[in-house]
């Protein structure tokens, strides 16, 4: 891939080398986007808090994006390690990922991989300091899960209030959004749209578009190939999109074969996408090896498509 201007860069502080960009690829920032918005004081970033699936790579932290406008953090999906992860990218100098300060998150889907660190967004950092409450985006049933894990914690919240320990009172609490496709949030540095994706049974599944002043974001979650991504991308800065080996799903049981073409994408499937949605940046994530390796899923979707493409890994700022 020929080098361009603008460096993909890796953070080298927890993230091993699996996770990490070692050398890193040099990319084109997109011109400003048409959006009424303030222009972001150190421009738009994406991170890649976590790149991984249900699959317990060591490696690899649950799946988790950053969208960080200035100084201002968004995150897409829970996954498990979040916290820690964005705690490394704030010890790497990314302010707005300072776990205290970060109090929006939108979810993708209630999968158990994409949700796990929710809990821990939810009381690590009003342990250590966090004294207002969250907004959490995301389909039906998210209610109802935070709820749970509110009561999952009683004991906790009861002991830490009522003891010696400093009261924030309303740094556990969650404001809930239950949300259906389209514009669901926006405030001075970004618009966050959202849009339907197909997920095996799911029947509330969402991937987000984020406008900003200076880049347009979307975040895929977890779907099979649908018009919806190529639609909500339309020749977006990046697009970050789960995969999955072409190669690696036949040597999988048939059952799973069956379970992973309903709910997933394939490499040579991105490539078509890609084709279409022509987004100026192509990211992989939630990759799903199965004994490959990364170079040859890479290689799987650049023989159908010669756009910017690259295989994000945790700690990645894109």
């Amino acid at each position: 891939m020929k080098c361009r201007a603008i460096a993909v860069i890796a953070f080298f502080l927890l993230a091993p080398s699996s996770c990490k960009n070692e050398t890193p690829p040099e990319i084109t920032r997109a011109p400003r986007a048409e959006v009424a918005l303030d222009p972001p004081a150190f421009g738009t970033r994406v991170i890649l808090l976590g790149t991984g699936t249900p699959n317990p790579d060591p490696d690899c932290s649950g799946p988790a994006v950053a969208v960080v406008v200035g100084k201002e953090a968004y995150l897409v999906d829970l996954g498990a390690g979040v916290v820690r992860r964005a705690a490394a990218a704030y010890l790497n100098g990314v302010d707005a990922l300072n776990p205290e300060r970060i109090t929006r998150a939108f979810i993708t889907h209630l999968h158990s991989d994409h949700t796990l660190g929710y809990p821990d967004f939810i009381f690590t950092p009003w342990v250590i300091g966090r004294d207002r409450p969250m907004d959490v985006y995301g389909p039906p049933g998210l209610q109802h899960m935070t709820d749970k894990i509110i009561e999952a914690w009683k004991l906790d919240i009861n002991v830490r209030e009522e003891g010696n320990q400093p009261n924030r009172l309303q740094g556990y609490n969650v404001n809930v959004h239950e949300i259906s496709p389209g514009e669901i949030y926006r405030d001075g540095n970004v618009r966050v749209s959202a849009f339907a994706v197909r997920h095996g049974a799911w029947k509330h599944a969402y991937g987000y578009r984020f406008d900003t002043s200076d880049r347009s974001v979307v975040i895929s979650g977890d779907t099979s190939p649908v018009e919806s991504v190529v639609t909500a991308c339309n020749g977006c800065d990046v697009l970050v999109h789960e995969v999955y080996s072409t190669a690696g799903l036949n040597a999988r049981p048939i059952d799973w074969q069956a379970y992973h073409k309903a709910a997933h994408t394939s490499s040579v499937e991105l490539a078509k996408i890609a084709n279409r949605a022509k987004p100026k940046l192509l990211v992989l994530y939630h990759q799903l090896k199965w004994g490959m390796t990364e170079e040859s899923i890479l290689a799987e979707v650049r023989s159908r498509y010669n756009g910017e493409v690259v295989y994000g890994r945790d700690l990645d700022v894109l």
